[in-house]
């Protein structure tokens, strides 16, 4: 009788037991290690040689040295739209400051009123009717007649010398300019003044358009186009070669006799 006690255990000895003994399938445990899909295996990938980071970081270096015509495309187009937002930035903020210069500017002019009489002389007459028409008529807007009077002082400054400069633009706005401040003092100065203040604003408009208008002349031109003769530019080459010229009748040589029939 086979003794079911043959297999002794030390005291102390654990008694290992593998799945195959309890008839469990065979499975391996995963070794730890990094996904083929990982985040950190995709990062390696890209960094590796012909990554995508990797062939971006190389279009960086070379950036420098083969200059804006040869670099990529995609270092092109990063630098443009770096340049556009920094040049947008700074026109927006020239803008703000440009416009709170030009506020100033146009409300530090004294306020304009009715009957205030800031100039004397010949100026006075023309001057006096143009400020008490811009304060008349400028009461219900919403912009001070002050501000009116300095843009009308601009715009007649800029007609004046970039006229001078020849300008068309600018001559068109001299014209205007003097026709309205002609209209102004006309309708602001009082009818017994009125011939000799709009006289004398003609007359002084005129002065200064001597500058602003030189070199305009009312003559018309004529263009006289000179048509040039068409010269046919068609070459034909043609070789002539002469015929031989025989010889004269007094060198004819003795050896030449003339047939005879026998």
């Amino acid at each position: 009788m086979a003794d079911h006690t043959d297999r002794t255990h030390s005291p102390g000895q654990r008694q290992h037991t593998t799945a195959a003994d309890h008839g469990a399938p065979n499975t391996k445990i995963p070794q730890q290690g990094k996904p083929p899909g990982s985040l950190r295996a995709r990062w390696d990938g890209a960094w590796a040689e012909s990554g995508f980071l990797h062939d971006r970081w190389e279009d960086l270096l070379q950036a420098r040295e083969l200059g804006w015509r040869h670099m990529a495309n995609w270092v092109k187009a990063v630098l443009a739209v770096a340049g556009l937002s920094l040049v947008v930035l700074l026109l927006d903020g020239a803008a703000g400051v440009l416009a709170d210069a030009v506020h100033q500017l146009l409300t530090a002019a004294p306020r304009v009123q009715v009957g205030t009489n800031t100039s004397s002389g010949v100026v006075a007459v023309i001057d006096q009717p143009i400020r008490t028409y811009i304060a008349t008529h400028t009461a219900s807007l919403r912009i001070s007649s002050s501000t009116v009077y300095t843009v009308w002082q601009l715009v007649g400054l800029f007609g004046l010398v970039a006229g001078f400069f020849r300008s068309t633009g600018a001559r068109l706005t001299w014209t205007a300019w003097g026709a309205a401040s002609i209209a102004m003092v006309w309708s602001s100065t009082p009818a017994a003044g009125r011939p000799i203040a709009t006289g004398l604003a003609v007359l002084a408009w005129t002065t200064a358009s001597a500058l602003a208008l030189r070199g305009l002349s009312l003559r018309p031109s004529l263009f006289i186009h000179n048509a040039a003769p068409q010269v046919r530019n068609e070459i034909r080459p043609e070789i002539h070669v002469p015929a031989p010229a025989g010889p004269p009748d007094g060198d004819a040589p003795n050896n030449v006799l003339p047939l005879q029939k026998r």
